[in-house]
């Protein structure tokens, strides 16, 4: 075979070859973003606490046709106009939404990034009046009691509340297309400890992940607050740790 044959047969290889994970994604100091399905993506952001050290918090984002719905936000407004911009001018894609998933500041520490960008920002009214309580925290601008749907694109996404656990207000994220749940801090990563458990209600908490598990079955994606993703495995995990 003569050698520019085989330089052909290279480039038809390589521009044929399918995307895999790690082609769209983001890092900087600040921000990453991984791939975890064609529609599906994790956001890292950091916290600076006192009894932690330096958090890695995470959220999701979930694409259907120009669309874009957003998992509680980084922990700062400099870091929410970066995902934004990854959004909206790299992957071409419309914020449609973004949803607090409860009142700390890993949720919604850089919301007004999102107003500022004229976002519509969806919260629990249990999560509202806890943010009220704090003059600091921006507070999102449209409310839910126990349970809304959302259409981003042609899918619909389901938030509710299914009980107290990380918090009094800690609800989830599902998209039923996808399989995908996002638990935030109420869903444990594999081996995490307790955590921050300030405002939490530890006698509650396995219960409220298995009235998940119950009504969400077989899940394929299961995104935590904190630590790596995985599937239903999570939910197993949280309600053997706070078992009583």
């Amino acid at each position: 075979m003569k050698p520019y044959h085989i330089v052909l047969i290279l480039v038809l290889f390589f521009s044929c070859k399918p995307a895999n994970k790690s082609d769209i994604g983001y890092a900087s100091e600040t921000l990453k973003i991984e791939q975890i399905s064609p529609n599906v993506f994790i956001h890292i952001s950091y916290l600076q606490t006192n009894d932690f050290g330096n958090v890695p918090c995470n959220g999701m984002i979930y694409f259907n046709n120009d669309e874009a719905i957003v998992f509680d936000t980084p922990t700062n407004d400099a870091v929410s106009k970066e995902l934004i911009n990854w959004i909206e001018n790299e992957q071409k894609k419309t914020v449609k939404a973004v949803v607090v998933t409860h009142f700390h500041v890993d949720c919604l520490g850089g919301l007004q990034e999102f107003h500022n960008n004229n976002v519509q920002s969806y919260a629990s009214n249990a999560t509202i009046n806890l943010v009220r309580q704090d003059a600091k925290k921006v507070i999102p601008t449209h409310s839910f009691n126990e349970s809304t749907k959302l259409t981003i694109g042609e899918e619909n996404v389901l938030l509710k509340f299914f009980g107290e656990g990380h918090t009094s207000d800690n609800i989830v994220g599902y998209i039923p297309s996808e399989k995908a749940l996002f638990g935030g801090c109420l869903i444990k990563s594999l081996k995490a400890g307790k955590g921050n458990l300030e405002d939490a209600n530890i006698n509650e908490w396995s219960t409220t992940v298995e009235m998940i598990k119950k009504e969400i079955p077989e899940l394929a994606i299961v995104i935590p607050g904190h630590g790596k993703y995985g599937n239903e495995k999570l939910l197993d995990y949280t309600i053997e740790l706070f078992r009583k």
